[in-house]
């Protein structure tokens, strides 16, 4: 089993800035490809942005790109989303999700076997 913790949420202003992190235990195995989702109220959940095991290759979403960065630390098991200039339309619930034993970038939810219980970001105009 995989445990993954998701945290960073909360409250913030239109055109601040948050990262929110995921660490991950358990039996992740020597690799795992992770992503972040979000779902907003009323909405389905949505793929922001994916990252491969070395980081050489990473996704965002078009809404995202240019404004969230994808990174991790494999030494500590942590995957982080760097959020700057966060619009209103960004507030969700952001979920974390990992695939272990996979080395390239996962786009597709249902790929994904583990979740964590996701954080809250709100932004307010």
């Amino acid at each position: 089993q995989v445990q993954l913790v998701e945290s960073g949420g909360g409250l913030v202003q239109a055109g601040d800035s948050l990262r929110l992190s995921c660490a991950a235990s358990g039996r992740t195995g020597s690799w795992y490809a992770a992503g972040w989702f979000r779902r907003a109220p009323g909405k389905e959940r949505e793929l922001v942005s994916a990252i491969n095991w070395s980081s050489s290759s990473t996704y965002y979403s078009d809404s995202v790109k240019g404004r969230f960065t994808i990174s991790r630390d494999n030494a500590r098991n942590t995957v982080y989303l760097q959020m700057n200039s966060l619009k209103p339309e960004d507030t969700a619930v952001y979920y974390c999700a990992a695939r272990p034993q996979n080395v390239g970038v996962i786009t597709t939810s249902t790929e994904y076997p583990y979740w964590g219980q996701g954080t809250q970001v709100t932004v307010s105009s």
